[in-house]
């Protein structure tokens, strides 16, 4: 796996991520999770970032509205990012939810994450992958 990869960001700008900085990436390269998982998680990822839905902490900044993206402006491609958010999660269904929004969406480290939802150690990796196979599922991967 590599380390870095070149992303697109809401307004077109092109930023470089360390893809070893996320739990999910991290698990990946262990062949903890298959491709199709890691795939949903990332498009998962994708969309709660996009939807802008993370803590502040800085000053929020006006976006731009110039037509750059995907021919949507950046309110109505966070409604619209919300939207597939929220209706991913409600189709992963509560218990698998809590351990995927901690470890895909907020980044924390799978065993934190078992900690302080009060989990035995090794048990969030089953419960992780569960989660990912439905949003797999739901997203209609291959």
């Amino acid at each position: 796996m590599r380390a870095l990869a070149e992303r697109r960001t809401a307004g077109g700008r092109s930023v470089m991520v360390n893809l070893r900085e996320s739990p999910l990436a991290w698990l990946m390269a262990r062949e903890l999770v298959s491709l199709r998982q890691f795939e949903a998680g990332e498009r998962l990822r994708g969309d709660y970032e996009m939807a802008k839905l993370g803590p502040r902490v800085t000053m929020r900044w006006v976006p731009r509205v110039d037509g750059v993206g995907q021919g949507l402006d950046p309110t109505t491609a966070q409604v619209a990012a919300r939207r597939r958010f929220d209706g991913t999660m409600a189709a992963v269904g509560p218990g698998l939810n809590d351990i995927l929004w901690r470890v895909v969406c907020a980044g924390e480290a799978l065993p934190a994450a078992e900690k302080a939802l009060a989990w035995p150690a090794r048990a969030g990796r089953l419960v992780l992958t569960l989660a990912l196979d439905r949003v797999a599922d739901h997203y209609r991967l291959p």
